[in-house]
């Protein structure tokens, strides 16, 4: 017996209704892209590894899938490096190109080899699939969309202001209602790390703080004093677990804590901007909280830094996420240009969409009527009325065989197909059409103009 098939754990197989779905949602964000000027780009699924590697931290290098080079790729490897089982001496040599692990640096190597084409500042926005070697789990899989806009040549935060507005628009163009769009920056961050001594162990007390929501308090404590941060430093970090109040006490009360760095207290300035432009502006649905422990775990943030979260009551991790990066391009060869972007994540919105039962029931509709196929000559004129009905709008299709009625009758039932139109030989020769209303099990005879009506 041939051996069931199978897919690779973290890929999916969608049916049509999820991909309608699925369609609803990217459609609906990319119409709110272009409605903000944004304008498509494409990459290829794949990169040369050196594009990729280095370029997430050590945690994120380790999640990117790398390709083997065709043909016999062991040759190029020699006997001392294969015997060792060394992997950073072998897979250089036996990989060269790697699947993408997000659309942010491929977009950033982009913006270098298109510079002398791209008009700054440039606006673009992407939707994509990446691909992560992750632990498969709820709202995680290994191979994703990505719904991506960014900015690059301005370091204007009114850039940051216009992504929080974006974000907003489009949760409210899904009836998403009761999302929080976190933010940070990370010049607090690093201004946070210089009063308690660590700023040589930025990375290492950023990953841990980001930590708070998940592990706790103590747990993220124990994993500083693990990393090398003094309990000295870590007993400075107090009156940062126990932040409270709105936007604007957080940000008095930051002025205080940060009062010696002024890398903290330019994020603080930075952050007191945006808030005040929302303020003046207002969002529709979703709400804007400051989030100090919020650190994002990707190297190349410099500013602001956002993560939304869905609804309360939702289980769900966060459903969109990015920030200012004022050098990313830098690692391609061109420096100083600065650049903000966000990512919405498509399955985990769709996730929430479908708990929170927000999917509209009119973008699952596929055919609307089905003709009844009673053989070659009905199926004939059936197929002139299929013909003109498409020509309208109207989704119709004729069952292709000439099966008995209860077969055809039962498959579009199955199908969900609110409409058969029933053309036998009498109808046929009176130029009529019964419509059967497959709900209520109603029908009545139509011409074709008033078929149409109906139908409409």
């Amino acid at each position: 017996m041939a051996q069931k098939p199978s897919i690779p754990k973290g890929t999916r197989d969608f049916n049509s209704e999820q991909v309608a779905k699925r369609s609803y949602v990217t459609e609906t964000i990319k119409e709110q892209f272009q409605l903000f000027g944004f304008q498509p780009i494409e990459t290829p699924s794949f990169e040369n590894s050196d594009t990729l590697m280095g370029k997430y931290g050590d945690e994120g290098d380790r999640l990117i899938f790398k390709i083997l080079n065709s043909g016999e790729y062991l040759r190029k490897v020699a006997d001392e490096d294969y015997n060792s089982r060394s992997e950073s001496k072998i897979t250089p040599r036996i990989s060269e190109k790697a699947l993408r692990y997000d659309l942010t640096v491929p977009f950033a190597r982009y913006v270098v080899q298109h510079q002398n084409d791209i008009e700054f500042p440039f606006k673009r926005y992407q939707i994509q699939p990446v691909w992560r070697a992750d632990r498969p789990q709820k709202g995680r899989f290994r191979e994703f969309y990505q719904c991506d806009a960014d900015v690059v040549g301005s370091k204007s935060l009114f850039q940051e202001v216009e992504f929080i507005q974006l974000y907003d628009a489009v949760f409210t163009a899904l009836n998403l209602k009761g999302v929080t769009i976190k933010i940070n920056n990370r010049k607090i961050l690093y201004g946070i790390a210089e009063v308690i001594g660590a700023q040589d162990k930025l990375i290492d007390f950023t990953v841990a703080l980001d930590k708070l929501d998940k592990i706790g308090e103590d747990k993220v404590k124990a994993e500083m004093l693990g990393k090398g941060i003094s309990e000295d430093g870590i007993r400075k970090l107090q009156p940062l677990f126990s932040l409270h109040g709105d936007f604007s006490n957080q940000i008095k009360s930051l002025k205080s804590i940060l009062a010696s760095s002024s890398d903290g207290l330019k994020g603080i300035e930075e952050l007191a901007f945006i808030d005040n432009a929302i303020k003046e502006l207002q969002l529709s649905t979703a709400q804007l909280k400051l989030d100090v422990t919020l650190a994002r775990g990707l190297n190349y943030y410099t500013g602001a830094i956002f993560e939304v979260s869905a609804p309360e009551g939702v289980d769900m991790g966060s459903i969109g996420g990015g920030g200012r990066y004022d050098d990313l391009t830098s690692i391609f060869g061109k420096p100083d240009t600065s650049g903000v972007g966000i990512s919405f994540g498509l399955d985990r919105i769709y996730l929430v969409l479908e708990e929170l039962n927000l999917f509209p029931k009119t973008i699952t509709e596929a055919t609307k009527v089905m003709f009844i196929n009673f053989g070659e000559k009905e199926g004939l004129a059936c197929f002139k009325a299929i013909k003109q009905l498409r020509s309208q709008g109207i989704k119709a299709e004729l069952y292709p065989d000439p099966a008995k009625m209860k077969k055809q009758m039962a498959h579009a039932n199955k199908r969900n197909i609110p409409y058969v139109v029933i053309v036998g030989e009498q109808e046929l020769e009176n130029g009529l059409f019964v419509l059967k209303d497959m709900e209520s099990g109603s029908q009545d005879k139509y011409d074709f103009e008033t078929l149409v009506e109906a139908l409409k």
